[in-house]
């Protein structure tokens, strides 16, 4: 199952086959929404907004393990993440997507792993997407005519203001490609959880380390949003049919990320912390 979270500007995905909205109970916690379920030809689909329908929840307040158990519950395999991103390069205009393929996470106002006191594990994030769903959406991109640049690193703020201008080059300083609020701790959740992972960043404006564009209006974003979501909704119909077949194992191996990742010897693990871990680490435990 091919599952898809949409930022800002994606809260349904058109075309589908026998769609229909599902409650997915989680024991972290209520995802951001229920979880739209159908058919793009022979690939089953199961897309969730992130922000809730109506743009309700903000960055800081998603609860991001609820929402990748819950996804994870439903059996999804492959993870597209869409968002709405600013471009710190000026050759990442809007209108540009980013297939990004590293971050940078200054968040710190979230809960960022399944995993707590009672059973320990600590997950590699060297290589944070999956090369082989990279590949997929980079032809697809190809193919539609958007455009794409392929690899990029993501920093991830907390939010929910924009940056200031001392920040903005700071993190250009860091190599950081674009800047938004809610890949992380996303990705990371993804891993933990074995979910192939792959984001896709939309630039809707320069950040405001741009001499042009330094302060950065929800209203110039929403006019760049529009178009992007069209855009990254026939990306994501375009590319379900060649994620239909999945190979097993994965070759990136994020399907077995969790193998020597739990330290915690097995007589000395929670059972309450074993039991809400079903879904995501049932396999390992």
């Amino acid at each position: 199952m091919i599952g898809v979270v949409g930022g800002s500007g994606i809260y349904e995905i058109d075309g589908l086959r026998d769609a229909n909205w599902r409650l997915v109970e989680s024991p972290f916690g209520a995802p951001s929404d229920e979880i739209l379920v159908g058919w793009i030809g022979e690939t089953e689909i199961a897309f969730l907004p992130r922000h809730g329908r109506g743009h309700r929840i903000p960055p800081s307040e998603i609860d991001y393990r609820a929402n990748i158990d819950a996804l994870k519950r439903l059996g999804v395999t492959d993870l597209i993440s869409i968002s709405a991103c600013g471009s710190l390069r000026e050759h990442l205009v809007p209108g540009t997507f980013v297939l990004v393929d590293q971050f940078i996470d200054r968040t710190f106002a979230r809960e960022k792993s399944f995993f707590s006191s009672g059973l320990v594990a600590h997950v590699s994030m060297a290589q944070p997407v999956c090369t082989r769903l990279g590949d997929k959406l980079e032809a697809a991109a190809g193919e539609l005519g958007i455009p794409m640049q392929r690899g990029g690193i993501y920093l991830a703020m907390e939010g929910p203001q924009f940056s200031s201008r001392a920040e903005s080059e700071l993190y250009r300083a860091w190599g950081a490609d674009v800047i938004g609020m809610t890949n992380m701790p996303e990705a990371k959740l993804a891993r933990e959880a074995e979910i192939c992972y792959a984001s896709v960043s939309m630039v809707t404006d320069f950040d405001c380390w741009h001499d042009e564009h330094d302060a950065v209006e929800v209203i110039d974003i929403l006019e760049v949003l529009t178009s992007n979501a069209d855009l990254g909704r026939n990306l994501v119909a375009h590319v379900s049919g060649e994620l239909a077949q999945r190979p097993t194992p994965c070759p990136a191996g994020c399907d077995r990320a969790l193998e020597g990742a739990i330290i915690t010897a097995p007589d000395a693990r929670d059972p309450a912390v074993v039991s809400r871990l079903d879904a995501v680490a049932g396999r390992v435990l």
